[in-house]
């Protein structure tokens, strides 16, 4: 047990890395995400292939999957180009409305009842969106993108899991991440036509090793240690540890890239807000974890 809470940190920890990772990395949001999907696809498969975990799916079983795949690869360019047309710190910040976009399109997704709980938690967090967009206009560009970027998130999880009922989750990962890479590489052509590099399409030295270590311990490695996790300890202490993601990566563009100096005291405001739904959250989903635990022993 000691082992999986370690691995299950260090998921978290290396999740943290992946904003400030787009920050280092020189590229434009389109061709940082595409490197990300190209060189994790490479490893996934790799990887995959050696453990003998890959499936052959028909395209009728593929298609739905490949679709979400699309959805995360739109999430990871609208994720860069909010850390891009901002800072890190403001890319995670409105990472925190997925749980507002969740409890809106969940319910009419898969056809369930609105959680009025949910609602207001999520009105909260977008309170503090809301007020650091009103007053670091500097940031506006950013957050907009950051907004999508958060929208595309919550489309992900919810279609996640209509998919993982069906199938085991490397297929589901292998082929997500497979055909989100092909969408976005016919995509490219019109998005850089539109949206010109500054510099050069390929990586440099140092851009490549960070894309890299994004790809294989941000992105693999993190997936490993998550798996890992989830045999020994639940999945919704695995989903709330993941709730200090936004902190890990906060911490470090402090830490790295003093971000903190650029930021006015509404900004911190606003970040309280967001932590206090995220608070507020965790209480209601241990309550109501521990409710049902204990009317099951009853029953």
């Amino acid at each position: 047990m000691k082992k999986a809470f370690i691995q299950l940190h260090l998921a978290v920890f290396l999740a943290g890395f992946t904003g400030i990772l787009g920050k280092l990395i020189s590229l434009n949001e389109g061709l940082l995400t595409w490197y990300r999907m190209l060189f994790t696809v490479i490893a996934l498969y790799l990887l995959f292939r050696f453990q003998g975990a890959l499936k052959r799916l028909s395209f009728k079983e593929a298609l739905p999957i490949g679709l979400t795949g699309c959805v995360i690869a739109m999430h990871w360019l609208f994720f860069y180009g909010s850390i891009k047309y901002a800072n890190a710190t403001i890319g995670v910040v409105c990472f925190s409305l997925t749980s507002f976009f969740t409890a809106i399109l969940e319910p009419l997704i898969i056809r369930r009842k609105f959680d009025a709980s949910e609602l207001l938690l999520s009105l909260l967090t977008l309170g503090g969106i809301l007020l650091i967009f009103h007053f670091d206009t500097q940031y506006r560009t950013g957050i907009i993108l950051g907004i999508f970027s958060s929208m595309f998130a919550a489309l992900f999880t919810i279609f996640n899991k209509k998919l993982i009922v069906k199938h085991d989750t490397k297929t589901i990962t292998f082929y997500e991440l497979t055909v989100g890479f092909l969408g976005l590489t016919l995509l490219m052509p019109l998005y850089l036509y539109l949206f010109p590099p500054q510099g050069s399409m390929l990586p440099g030295g140092m851009d490549i090793v960070y894309l890299l270590v994004l790809a294989w311990f941000c992105t693999v490695l993190l997936y490993l240690f998550q798996m890992s996790a989830l045999t020994k300890i639940s999945a919704f202490t695995v989903n709330l540890t993941f709730n200090l993601e936004p902190l890990y990566t906060i911490a470090l563009a402090f830490l790295l890239f003093q971000e903190n100096e650029n930021l006015n005291p509404n900004f911190y405001i606003g970040l309280s807000l967001i932590m206090i739904s995220v608070v507020l959250q965790m209480a209601k989903v241990f309550y109501e974890g521990r409710k049902a635990k204990k009317a099951a022993i009853a029953a």
